[in-house]
């Protein structure tokens, strides 16, 4: 396989806070990038918020993983909290197309910060 035909991953952190907004916001990208087409609603944010609870982003068998699933692709997100902190780790796998990692890595930077109401 060549090296841009390979899955590659996208790593950071985000505040706790902006876990829903940014799920919202990459499934609205991968739907835009015709990668997955996937709407995240309030039924989702139940589930990821009932699977965040029990993580650690320090022991990698922790992480909760949620799937964004298009017709023939899927993005693969893998959260887990900081212990102690309100930090999320995030990691989303599933694509190799450079336009979208970038803008999955420009999301992460971009949920870093501390967002003002």
């Amino acid at each position: 396989m060549a090296e841009s035909d390979r899955e590659r991953t996208v790593e950071g952190w985000i505040w706790n806070e902006n876990v829903q907004p940014f799920l919202a916001l990459l499934a609205l990208l991968a739907l835009l990038a015709r990668y997955a087409s996937y709407d995240f609603d309030g039924t989702d944010w139940q589930a990821v918020e009932l699977g965040l609870e029990a993580t650690d982003d320090e022991h990698p068998e922790c992480w909760y993983s949620y799937l964004l699933v298009g017709s023939d692709h899927h993005l693969e997100v893998h959260l887990a909290k900081a212990m102690g902190g309100d930090e999320v780790s995030v990691r989303v796998a599933g694509t190799s197309n450079p336009e979208l990692l970038l803008r999955v890595d420009t999301l992460i930077a971009a949920f870093a910060a501390r967002l003002v109401a």
